[in-house]
């Protein structure tokens, strides 16, 4: 789990923003990282955060470790932390989150269940963060695309 997503590729060379793959992780281990903290790392800090293993409880747990030290190294402050949730919607295979669906339908899209199911946790994660009202919503249809649920134009 070392790629990025088509739809950030306008990013990836200057990694300007966190990664879906970094953000999947960061809401795993239950840490809320800043992006001027993320922009306070080297590219050897941020690729580990790329490519550091973070599914089992241990993995989970020395992820959550290393960026702790990470944070506080760099910044003197401890990094803030999120609750975990313990079935978080992107696991959800039987059900749509409503951000989801009522995103797609403002761009005339229907996600069927089956199209949901046959997507990876890591696109039904993105699609989630993409599709929240804080999120500025610009790589949504791009990600619909990328992912198959609708025609590439």
């Amino acid at each position: 789990m070392t790629d990025f997503f088509e739809f950030e590729a306008d990013f990836v060379d200057s990694w300007r923003c966190i990664p879906m793959q970094v953000r999947y992780k960061l809401d795993t281990c239950g840490i809320k990282l800043k992006l001027a903290e993320w922009n306070l790392m080297n590219q050897k800090s941020r690729q580990n955060l790329m490519t550091l293993p973070c599914d089992t409880d241990i993995q989970i747990h020395d992820y959550r470790h290393y960026i702790q030290e990470l944070v506080l190294q760099l910044t003197g402050k401890p990094v803030a932390e999120l609750p975990i949730e313990a079935n978080p919607a992107w696991v959800d295979i039987s059900t749509i989150p409503h951000s989801v669906h009522e995103k797609a339908q403002e761009i005339s899209v229907i996600i069927t269940i089956e199209a949901w199911k046959s997507l990876t946790i890591l696109q039904r994660f993105a699609l989630i963060k993409l599709s929240r009202p804080s999120h500025e919503n610009k790589n949504f249809l791009p990600a619909l695309q990328e992912f198959n649920l609708l025609p590439k134009s």
